[in-house]
């Protein structure tokens, strides 16, 4: 039995990848499943982390240890790219 995992954005799925997919398996029947993918999800895995995630909404929610940053100072002339 052969599996292959692939990760990608819907707006990804086109005739290149189906074509991929038939060059790998050829004539076996296959499996697909989907289902989207929560990209926080690895940082509740450790209960280190968890701790540390939770403490830091609690600083959000009530205003404290937050740091602030002028975008000026950064030396892109408040003209950075969204993050």
């Amino acid at each position: 039995m052969m599996q292959t995992s692939y990760r990608l954005n819907a707006r990804d799925l086109d005739e290149n990848f189906l074509k991929s997919l038939k060059t790998l398996f050829q004539d076996k029947e296959i499996e697909i499943m989907v289902y989207d993918v929560d990209e926080t999800a690895y940082l509740s895995k450790s209960e280190a982390n968890q701790q540390h995630l939770l403490k830091a909404i609690n600083n959000v929610n009530k205003g404290e240890n937050l740091v602030e940053i002028n975008l000026e100072e950064l030396g892109c002339g408040g003209q950075c790219p969204p993050y």
